[in-house]
């Protein structure tokens, strides 16, 4: 049976620190519900109520357009070595965009990465903690670095084209604001 707190515990906390992988679910009032897997250096507890992650460039960008219409979001972690254990922080997400005033009070909690697209803001309203013993155990063998270096091949300018191509809108029609937030449109107008 899983245990429900409002907040992590230090025991969580460190439990988060040690984590490779996380899961990220959104979804709109309708429509479709979003489940992706995170990776890299991109997680951070601000506090015992409030965690942030970087988000970089990807196919689709379903979290951003899902937490700008409802801002629900859950984050999961399970174990994948060690006694087993799954973690899931609901709570309310904010998506800070590059122009966002906020952007600039958390990014440098993160390494620079080619194609960083959003930053997701979570308050924590309830944290549960389940067994978990039906997670396989795996090993890491390390970071994939396909994505970095994509995003490296395009540059900046080739990773907002991306953006205006394939970035804007979700599966089910909401607007991602990516362009107009990152600065993009802002300065496509003053040219």
């Amino acid at each position: 049976m899983g245990k429900l707190t409002e907040h992590l515990s230090p025991r969580q906390i460190s439990f988060i620190e040690q984590q490779h992988l996380f899961f990220v679910a959104t979804a709109a009032a309708e429509g479709t519900v979003n489940l992706s897997p995170k990776g890299m250096d991109s997680f951070r507890i601000l506090n015992e109520k409030q965690v942030i992650w970087l988000n970089v460039t990807g196919s689709g960008n379903e979290t951003a357009a899902h937490v700008q219409q409802n801002p629900r979001m859950t984050v999961m972690f399970c174990a994948f070595h060690g006694a087993p254990e799954i973690l899931r922080l609901y709570g309310q997400a904010t998506a800070i965009h590059r122009a966002d005033s906020a952007w600039q009070s958390y990014i440098g909690l993160f390494p620079e990465l080619p194609g960083t697209r959003q930053l997701f803001l979570l308050d924590i309203d309830q944290v549960q903690s389940s067994c978990g013993m039906s997670v396989p155990l795996f090993d890491y063998v390390g970071e994939r670095d396909s994505l970095i270096a994509w995003a490296e091949k395009k540059g900046p300018a080739g990773v907002e084209a991306y953006w205006a191509q394939r970035n804007q809108i979700s599966l089910d029609g909401f607007e991602s604001h990516i362009l107009e937030k990152s600065g993009t449109a802002a300065k496509s107008s003053s040219d």
